[in-house]
């Protein structure tokens, strides 16, 4: 059964209390901190071990849990000083989900170098994946590739993960980007179904060059296809409610997590 999780970017002025409250309204399991971008809620690398339990005393109390840490890290960035140095801020987040509970923690692959052949780019990403693999193991925690910027295709997201070749090194399904790239959920679950451990929600509208973000199933992009391929595949993770709302700016965290839960189960019933 596909669970539902919220990220705080849906509810980042919220403290951690509220968010709570919240997910147990609206039926929310699982809680994923946007780490970096000083959310109220204050799940961040800089927690104290005493802080750290704290917050994961007071999840499971609830019957929730965190269950991924989403971070900004970029493993494909051509500059080495630059990737090097978020390796080793991915080695905090590692430390952090150890600490929280989390088996996840969400890396990007970012822009890449577009002046080398892309196998090499490909071999230059899964090398840097390769460097975190002894930690993550260690720690019991899978570090998570998404479909996204210049990887929304899943086919090189696979090429990356088949060279890694490591359970602690998977894919995160972003289910929208794919298909903004015109790639069908039955080609994305063939490439990256048996790598995905995680999945991302938000639907949108194209309008010009951006992607305007909507309620779920009032967008161009079907959400229903990939839960359902996932699902009948055996999947049993979280669908993680990703709408975006900058700290202290107008929106309705509330009326977003009530609609994306009641479609998410319009969307999965009978698939129960």
């Amino acid at each position: 059964m596909i669970k539902l999780a919220t990220m705080t970017s849906v509810c980042p002025d919220w403290t951690l209390e509220e968010t709570i409250a919240a997910m147990k309204r609206y039926g929310y399991t699982g809680l994923e901190p946007r780490v970096e971008w000083g959310h109220k809620s204050g799940i961040e690398a800089d927690l104290t071990s005493a802080q750290r339990r704290d917050i994961r005393q007071r999840l499971e109390g609830e019957g929730l849990s965190c269950c991924c840490i989403s971070t900004g890290v970029r493993l494909a960035t051509p500059d080495a000083d630059e990737r090097a140095a978020d390796i080793e801020t991915l080695r905090k987040y590692i430390d952090l989900a150890m600490d929280m509970g989390a088996p996840y923690v969400r890396t990007f692959g970012g822009a890449h170098a577009t002046d080398r052949d892309f196998p090499v780019v490909v071999e230059y990403t899964a090398e840097g994946y390769r460097q975190i693999i002894d930690q993550a193991e260690a720690a019991n925690v899978t570090v998570l590739f998404e479909t996204h910027d210049s990887w929304c295709d899943s086919s090189p997201v696979a090429g990356v993960l088949e060279l890694v070749d490591s359970p602690n090194v998977q894919a995160l399904w972003d289910l929208l980007h794919p298909m903004r790239r015109m790639e069908k959920p039955t080609t994305t679950m063939e490439a990256l179904g048996k790598y995905t451990r995680h999945t991302h929600g938000h639907d949108g509208m194209i309008v010009g060059d951006a992607i305007v973000v909507c309620e779920l199933g009032g967008g161009q992009f079907d959400h229903a296809e990939p839960l359902h391929l996932l699902h009948d595949a055996g999947y049993d993770g979280y669908f993680s409610v990703e709408v975006i709302h900058e700290p202290g700016s107008e929106h309705d965290a509330e009326g977003v997590l009530k609609q994306y839960a009641e479609e998410f189960r319009r969307i999965m019933a009978g698939r129960e």
